[in-house]
């Protein structure tokens, strides 16, 4: 059995009860080594078989598995926050589908929840924006052409961009771009969010570049973007007393 596993966002304590037991008892952990904290490779059992995946090819990994299952060991493919996000499981998965490998999956805390918890931030604001675009830009592997930055940038809605810190002055120009931000709109770089060596950075799109050189940020950064990071919101109508739901009547609006 192969038990895909997201491992958090970075710290240990925020990987989910059924991931931390899965890692437990696994004879064999293949982890994504760039991106995982390897604390968590302290939670496996004496006599684990643990591979660096960073440092593997796919056919490599696939090649671990096989031979684990053919031995009727476990194996725990841990990735970064969920895997469901830039993970590479898709191909993972139809690999053992073809040799009829069991497998599950385990979702985890993604990094990008673990920036807005670094921001102390809600990405969803009432008139605010209320759609978060979650993306990258477009470097060696390329995006479809649909989804370049600048068309999505075009619909000023919070937008979460990951994989991309090495090309920011690319990811500002291509917010600009787009004409719903202005170099005004607030952004914000959180590197390793959720880590002890955690650092965020409050910007504009307008120093996105600068800012992010300044910090000497170079990797393992997540870029965030939009009106959220700002003052002006108004209240959630679900908590409104001139709100009335199944669980609560209307009272008078509070002045």
């Amino acid at each position: 059995m192969v038990h895909f596993v997201g491992a958090g966002p970075g710290a240990p304590d925020l990987i989910t009860q059924r991931g931390a037991a899965l890692l437990q008892g696994a004879d064999c952990i293949i982890y994504a080594g760039s991106l995982v904290n390897p604390a968590l490779l302290g939670l496996a059992k004496p006599g684990c078989a643990i591979y660096n995946s960073a440092e593997m090819t796919l056919e490599q990994v696939l090649d671990t598995m096989r031979r684990m299952e053919a031995a009727g060991k476990t194996t725990v493919r841990l990735h970064t926050g969920d895997p469901c996000l830039y993970g590479a499981i898709r191909e993972q998965m139809d690999a053992l589908d073809t040799d009829g490998i069991p497998y599950d999956d385990t979702p985890g805390v993604s990094s990008f929840c673990g920036a807005a918890a670094a921001l102390c931030a809600e990405y969803t604001l009432p008139t605010v924006s209320q759609t978060v675009i979650i993306t990258r830009m477009e470097g060696r592997t390329p995006v479809p052409e649909k989804e370049k930055l600048q068309s999505l940038a075009a619909h000023g809605a919070t937008m979460v961009i990951f994989l991309s810190i090495g090309l920011v002055a690319k990811v500002q120009e291509a917010l600009l771009a787009g004409g719903a931000y202005t170099a005004d709109t607030p952004a914000a770089v959180v590197y390793k969010a959720t880590w002890p060596e955690e650092k965020v950075v409050r910007c504009t799109v307008g120093s996105l570049a600068e800012s992010t050189k300044a910090a000497g940020i170079t990797k393992t950064a997540l870029i965030v973007v939009g009106d959220f990071l700002g003052t002006r919101y108004e209240r959630s109508k679900l908590y409104d007393p001139a709100f009335a739901t199944e669980y609560r009547p209307a009272t008078e609006s509070k002045q």
